[in-house]
This record gives structure tokens, sequence and C-alpha cells, in this order.
């Protein structure tokens, strides 16, 4: 398959990447390497892909209007994966116009090329953040997500409403993936656990919010990687049983699915962070503060319709991934 995937120097993208190449795809990665974080990760990242000759990167902004249409017109890709997005829900306290740019406009530019290059399957994005207020555990695709407190989340909905739309519209297949928190070896820098491991090894204390009272349904980046590269091969179908007086918000009658990929297993963050300092070999000094706004303290994904439809499951423990990550880390860092 031609597979145009965007985000590709990103830490998601950059493993989806590997794991298409893998089994001889030929694919366009989209990424314009902004400055968010330090460049070089994304430039160390991308080392990793561009041996492949069967690998070619178009550095551009998916906001760029003319610039993604002749992409699209140029490669006509059979399949869309869109990983690029402004990412960090305490960020879009701060610079709202960059989620609106990416995560907004950026995406109806995929949506437009995908309907005019005819793709056969949209995978996207989207984010546990949407879950937002929500409060019953797990979460569910098939809940009402209508009560974002975080700008960021707020894109993201916005995301999986467009989707819908044009899959009514022009019959896109399209699917929605909802990530929970993904850890793991090329992560970003300013994720919690990069942060922590850098703060532990140079003896500064970590910041714990929420006074350590939360709980994350952390996911390992390998297993993430599956569960993108299974739901691209399943293009949704309408749903013959959605009833327009019931609407199932996981579903439609057009060609429409969200998922939920997550581990299933929440995780303490205390225990998160017990687990690093066992991989560390040293005890953090931690600051406690109260919850962020934007912040919730407690996620969980129900992922038992990703398995029904992929036979997707999470295999990785949380103290095996943070390993993994600190012998990567140690490696990257030269420490």
């Amino acid at each position: 398959m031609k597979v145009l995937i965007t985000g590709a120097a990103g830490f998601i993208g950059m493993h989806v990447c590997e794991r298409l190449l893998a089994r001889g795809d030929e694919v366009i990665g989209v990424d314009n390497l902004n400055n968010y974080y330090d460049v070089r990760l994304k430039e160390a990242r991308l080392a990793r892909l561009t041996p492949e000759a069967r690998f070619r990167l178009a550095r551009l902004n998916i906001a760029d209007r003319t610039a993604i249409a002749d992409l699209f017109a140029r490669e006509k890709p059979q399949q869309v994966i869109n990983l690029a997005a402004q990412a960090g829900v305490r960020y879009s306290l701060v610079n709202p116009h960059a989620y609106v740019d990416s995560n907004v406009v950026g995406f109806v530019n995929i949506l437009e090329g995908c309907r005019h290059a005819g793709v056969e399957h949209f995978v996207y994005a989207s984010s546990s953040s949407i879950y937002g207020g929500n409060e019953r555990m797990p979460f569910s695709e098939h809940d009402n997500v209508d009560h974002p407190i975080s700008l960021y989340a707020a894109t993201k909905k916005s995301n999986e409403l467009m989707a819908h739309t044009y899959s009514h519209l022009f019959g896109i297949p399209t699917t929605g993936l909802r990530f929970f928190t993904v850890y793991g070896p090329w992560g970003r820098p300013d994720m919690a656990l990069f942060l922590f491991a850098k703060a532990i090894l140079e003896d500064r204390p970590i910041d714990v919010f929420n006074h350590g009272r939360m709980r994350r349904d952390f996911t390992y980046i390998d297993d993430i990687a599956e569960g993108v590269i299974r739901v691209l091969e399943r293009p949704p179908i309408p749903n013959p049983a959605f009833d327009k007086q019931v609407p199932d918000p996981a579903s439609s009658w057009a060609p429409y699915r969200v998922f939920n990929i997550g581990n299933q297993q929440p995780v303490e963050l205390m225990a998160y962070i017990e687990a690093l300092e066992q991989a560390l070999g040293k005890t953090a000094q931690k600051n406690f503060h109260p919850l962020q706004d934007g912040d919730v303290p407690f996620t969980h994904a129900d992922t038992s319709e990703l398995n029904r439809i992929t036979g997707f499951a999470s295999k990785t423990q949380v103290v095996d991934g943070v390993k993994r990550f600190v012998d990567w880390y140690r490696s990257y860092m030269h420490v």
C-alpha cells in the first residue's frame, strides 16, 4: 500500500512508520519539524526512517492548504494516518491559536485531501482527554463526550465531528483512535516520564500534581503502534443497527468509528514513579502540587470494542515499559 502519515517525525508517528515499512508499504511522511520541543529529537527519529528506500519525507505544515492539496494530488495515497497535531493539554492554556491552526485547520486540509484523492481509509489520532468531565469508569466510546475541559480536548472532539461529516457526505471510511497516555522510547520531552527521568538523574525534585492522587491508563508505544496498524487494515462500514433516535457516539449510519486504545489497567501515578525509580536506581525528590487546570485525575480505557473488531490487546506491563524507556533514555542522552 501507499500510506501517507502526518506527524512522521513525532513519537507515535516514527513507530508507526517503522511498522508500515517493515511490512513492505510505501510511506510518505509529512512533518514540519516545528520547535514545540527539541528538533534534534525529531531529526534523530527521522534518521531511523530515511535510510529506507520506500520512505520519503514531505517537510510541510498541514495548515498550508495549497501544499497539502498539491501533495495529495501528486502522491494519491491509498490510506492516510493523521498523527500531526499540536499536542499537550497545558500548552493549550498558553497558545490556543496553535491548536486551532494545526488541529482544526490542518485537519480539514487532510480531510479535503482524502476526499479528492479517493482515499480508502483515513485513520486519525483523537485523545482520551475528550472524556473531559466524565467520571464513569472505564471510559467507553458509547458515552457522551460533550464536556471537554481543555482546548486541546475540544479540538480532538472537533476532529471526530468533522470526520463523521466527511464519512456521511463523501463516503470516506474514517476511524478515530482515542490514545491513552502513551509512553516509551523516543517519547516527547514534555511528557511526565521524560521530565521525571531527567530531573531524577540531575538530582532535581519532580513536580507531582494532585498530590499524587492520579491514576492513568499508561499505554506502551509498541502496543499503540500495533493497534494503529490493526485498525488501518479494517476500514469501518456503516452500522446497520444504528438508531437515529438513540444515537451511539461510537458508530454511525456512515462508515465511521471511534475506538479507545489503551492498556485497560490504570496505574497509580506514585506506582509509575516507583517503577521509574527502580529502573533508574535512584529515589525521586517530590514536590506535591494541586491538580492543574485542564487536567483530569483518572483515566481508564474500555478497549473491548477495539478487541472485538481487531483482536487488539495491550501486552506491556508498566514496569517493563518504563525499564525499556530508561534503557533508551540513558543511551540517547549519554547518561
